[in-house]
């Protein structure tokens, strides 16, 4: 099954999400084919990062909580709000495509 997290960053925490991109981008990168796609949430300036959006294939909600609490970002206690839900990939499915 799909799971979106969806990270919030903490207020004025763009430091902390800097300092730990390194090991976040590697982290992600050990999830091999769990990893569906990542990228980060952008603030109205078009360029100012402050959440992510991860969506990972899991065999469980426990298994995407686990993934979540692994993330060196959630370690660095860059997140304000991390919301995992069980998510259906309905448009734009490449592997639905032919």
């Amino acid at each position: 099954m799909l799971y979106a997290l969806i990270c919030t960053d903490k207020p004025d925490s763009l430091a902390i999400r800097m300092a730990n991109r390194p090991d976040h981008v590697a982290y992600l990168e050990t999830l091999g084919e769990m990893l569906v796609f990542a990228g980060p949430f952008i603030g109205e300036d078009g360029a100012t990062m402050d959440g992510s959006l991860i969506v990972i294939e899991a065999t469980s909600l426990e298994t995407a909580r686990a993934i979540a609490a692994g993330d060196p970002f959630a370690k660095a206690g860059l997140f304000a709000t991390v919301d995992i839900r069980p998510w259906l990939w309905t448009m734009n499915n490449p592997e639905e495509e032919e």
